[in-house]
């Protein structure tokens, strides 16, 4: 995704703002594609346009001014393959290159990796799937992240497409950070604004009693970054509340029950339902997302069922978050920009 300076103000592109909905829908209308918002801040379905057979310039702006908009969007019925899938991303940035991906990602396509891997983690640690979400999602919050937040570079975008899902169950739930802050009172605003937090991989895990192959796994390969609280958004310049409830350890400079109060009262307001988005994925359904200004659930409800869920994401690399102060991020340990 294409960034401005950090340094520059937008004046039309605030969340909801009349102007980022005009020109949205501007180069949507000129494209020949339609933008029909599901969600009041949150999430976006385009039509018009197969992804399969490539977009030419002016429908690749009318979806990146969506993406901007809506925060993610989502196509129906498409027919792409892993090539097609690499192509489509490559319009919008460069895909991110794994150094290590499960199994079940397809040969041949570094840039993809195919989340059934996630169901391999639980047996790969001597715990069953079920007992290995448990101790990490401990919590009703745990589960909304961003994609490899705890990196100094976290992605700029996700594109995810489904292959096989569940005929029911299944559901990813999105919210917009940008309305999340801007839904603060003024106050509180202006308080967070100064803060910066660590994010760090693996947080609130609850280990095993005795040995525990997965802790052992997070300590060979910590990750850990203090981003700004709240990071101004290289494309749109909105202010975003940098808040999730899976990577953010501590507030720097309160104490842990200051830090721990307040972080639950931010991600609270981040994922109020007024901000978020619920879609029901299908065969070819494909979700493109800023994964600068949203969180996302993955679904809790599938796992006991007997259906196959098999998706495919393309990440696409990002820049180093940038606070209101216009201080970057700082690595703390196992990342480095550019580097994965």
């Amino acid at each position: 995704m294409t960034t401005r300076s950090a340094n520059d103000t937008a004046t039309d592109t605030t969340t909801g703002g009349a102007g980022a909905h005009d020109t949205a829908e501007r180069t949507a209308t000129a494209a020949g594609i339609e933008v029909r918002p599901v969600a009041g801040h949150v999430g976006a379905e385009i039509h018009g346009v197969d992804l399969a057979a490539g977009l030419d310039a002016a429908q690749v702006a009318a979806v990146r001014a969506a993406v901007l908009r809506w925060k993610v969007v989502f196509f129906r019925d498409q027919r792409l393959d892993h090539a097609g899938h690499v192509a489509f991303a490559r319009l919008f940035g460069e895909p991110v290159v794994l150094p290590r991906r499960g199994k079940a990602s397809p040969a041949g396509f570094p840039e993809i990796e195919t989340t059934a891997d996630r169901l391999e983690l639980g047996g790969r640690f001597g715990m069953e799937h079920d007992e290995w979400l448990r101790r990490r999602r401990h919590t009703l919050l745990r589960g909304w992240h961003c994609d490899h937040g705890a990196r100094v570079d976290p992605p700029a975008a996700t594109i995810l497409r489904a292959e096989t899902v569940p005929p029911y169950g299944g559901d990813t739930t999105w919210a917009n950070l940008a309305a999340a802050y801007d839904g603060l009172s003024a106050p509180l605003r202006a308080f967070v604004d100064t803060l910066r937090a660590e994010h760090r991989l693996g947080v609130g895990y609850q280990p095993r009693p005795g040995d525990d192959a997965y802790v052992r796994h997070l300590l060979d390969h910590q990750t850990a970054t203090v981003h700004p609280l709240v990071r101004v958004h290289p494309e749109t310049g909105e202010r975003v509340l940098f808040v999730n409830g899976y990577y953010v350890e501590q507030i720097t400079g309160l104490s842990r029950p200051e830090s721990a109060a307040l972080l639950e009262l931010l991600v609270e307001q981040a994922t109020r339902p007024e901000y978020t988005v619920r879609f029901r994925w299908e065969p070819g359904s494909v979700a493109f997302w800023d994964n600068r200004a949203t969180i996302h659930l993955a679904p809790g409800d599938h796992a006991h069922l007997d259906h196959p869920r098999t998706m495919h994401r393309v990440m696409l690399t990002g820049e180093v978050p940038v606070g209101v102060d216009g201080a970057p991020s700082e690595p703390v340990v196992g990342s480095e920009a550019g580097r994965w």
